[in-house]
């Protein structure tokens, strides 16, 4: 796929959130396209058939939720990493989720916790 190739799907319908989490992969990876969506459908409709090399997706949205978006990613892009962002991980939610082989990143979203989720998804560390 070669340098530039690598694309992070972000989807919040916080505005304050999606920024926070493009701005964290775009310090950590300058060189990666993030591409941004407000909700499950429009999420959907952007990634198309072009598998993105992660997902970072809310788990509370209005219309679809974070867990239906990412089984509808899923079955699209089968092995897909996918990060549920949560304010409370409740243990349904916590078994639902790894169900379909994603994992949390509990809200607060901090820095260490983006590149902790990118390295388990097994996407390179940046060179210091």
């Amino acid at each position: 796929m070669g340098l530039g190739m690598t694309t992070v799907l972000v989807v919040d319908d916080s505005r304050l959130a999606r920024d926070m989490v493009s701005h964290v992969i775009a310090s950590l990876h300058p060189d990666w396209t993030i591409v941004v969506a407000a909700g499950g459908e429009e999420a959907l409709q952007k990634v198309g058939t072009s598998a993105p090399a992660a997902a970072v997706v809310d788990y509370n949205m209005p219309g679809m939720d974070g867990l239906t978006l990412a089984a509808g990613l899923i079955e699209r892009f089968p092995g897909l990493p996918i990060g549920i962002l949560t304010a409370n991980v409740q243990e349904a939610l916590k078994k639902k989720a790894e169900a379909l082989g994603c994992r949390f990143i509990a809200k607060p979203i901090t820095s260490d916790k983006i590149r902790a989720f990118l390295s388990e998804a097994g996407l390179s560390e940046p060179k210091p």
